[in-house]
C-alpha cells in the first residue's frame, strides 16, 4: 500500500482520469439523449442511476479484462464472404461493432422522429421508454464505451487500484456533467440535431474500430479505425458550421423583418 501513493502512480492516475473524461464525451451525449425518452421528472434520476450502475460494472469489467484479456482478443467466429466481407471476429470487436450499430440506429431513429413529429413540445421529452429500460440501455452502452478507456488504461499501468480510482473519479465527474449537458440541450433545442449527428459519427467511429479489431475486409479493403484526432476535428467542424449557420440565419431573418417593415411603411 505504501508503494501505491508514488509520484509515478499519482501522475498516471491524473492522466487516466483526464483520458476517461475525454473519452466519456460521446457517452455523456448518449446518456443525455437517452434520458429524454422518459418522463421529465425522472430524467435526472435515470442519468445518475444509469451512470452509477455502469460505474460499478466498469470496475468489475476492468478486473475481468485484466484477468482474461487474451480471451477478448481471440477470434470466436469467422466471416468469409469472398470479395465482400472477410474477417475473424473477436469478443472485443464484436461488442464494439454491436455498440456502433445501436448508436447509429438510435441517432437515425431520433432524427426521423424529429422530422415526423408535428408538435416538438410533445414527444421530445419522455414517455417513450420506461425508467428501467432507459437505465439498462445507459448502463449497457456505458460499458461498450468503456472498453477503449479500459484497454488504454492497461497500456499505461498494470496497477488495478490506480485504474479503478480513475474510473470512479471520472464516473463521479460524468454524473455531475450529465445534468449540465442535458440542461444545455434542453435550453438550446437547436443543438439537438447537432448532437444527434455527432452521435451518428460516434457510431461510425465504433464500427470502424470494431471492424479493425476484428480484422475485417470490406470489398477487399481492410477496415481502418477512425483516429480520435479525426473524430474531434470533425466534431469541431460540425460545431463551427452550426454556429455560423445559426448566426447567418438570424441575420437573414432580421434583414427580412426590416424589409417587411419598410414595405409596410
Amino acid at each position: 500500500m505504501e508503494g501505491l501513493f508514488t509520484l509515478d502512480n499519482l501522475a498516471t492516475l491524473a492522466m487516466l482520469t483526464l483520458l476517461q473524461a475525454v473519452l466519456g464525451f460521446d457517452n455523456l451525449l448518449y446518456v443525455s439523449i437517452e434520458s429524454k425518452r422518459v418522463a421529465a421528472h425522472r430524467q435526472a434520476y435515470v442519468r445518475r442511476l444509469g451512470i452509477g450502475m455502469a460505474l460499478v460494472l466498469r470496475v468489475v469489467l476492468l478486473f475481468g479484462v485484466m484477468s482474461a484479456i487474451q480471451y477478448f482478443q481471440e477470434p470466436f467466429f469467422s466471416v468469409n464472404w469472398t470479395g465482400i466481407l472477410e474477417g475473424d471476429v473477436n469478443v472485443h470487436g464484436f461488442i464494439v461493432l454491436l455498440g456502433g450499430v445501436f448508436i447509429i440506429y438510435t441517432a437515425v431513429k431520433e432524427i426521423f422522429h424529429m422530422l415526423a413529429v408535428d408538435d416538438l413540445g410533445h414527444g421530445a421529452n419522455g414517455g417513450q421508454r420506461s425508467v428501467l429500460s432507459a437505465i439498462v440501455w445507459i448502463t449497457v452502452m456505458n460499458l461498450v464505451f468503456s472498453f477503449d478507456s479500459i484497454l488504454s488504461a492497461l497500456a499505461l499501468t498494470d496497477v488495478f487500484l490506480v485504474m479503478a480510482a480513475a474510473i470512479v473519479i471520472s464516473g463521479i465527474l460524468m454524473i455531475w456533467m450529465a445534468d449540465h449537458v442535458a440542461e444545455f440541450l434542453k435550453k438550446n433545442r437547436m443543438y439537438e440535431v447537432l448532437g444527434l449527428f455527432i452521435l451518428f459519427i460516434v457510431g461510425i467511429m465504433l464500427l470502424s474500430e470494431g471492424g479493425h479489431l476484428s480484422h475485417l475486409k470490406l470489398f477487399g479493403f481492410a477496415v481502418e479505425p477512425m483516429a480520435k484526432s479525426t473524430f474531434y476535428f470533425v466534431i469541431v467542424v460540425l460545431v463551427l458550421i452550426d454556429i455560423v449557420q445559426s448566426r447567418y440565419r438570424s441575420k437573414l431573418m432580421r434583414q427580412r423583418e426590416a424589409e417587411l417593415a419598410a414595405g409596410r411603411s
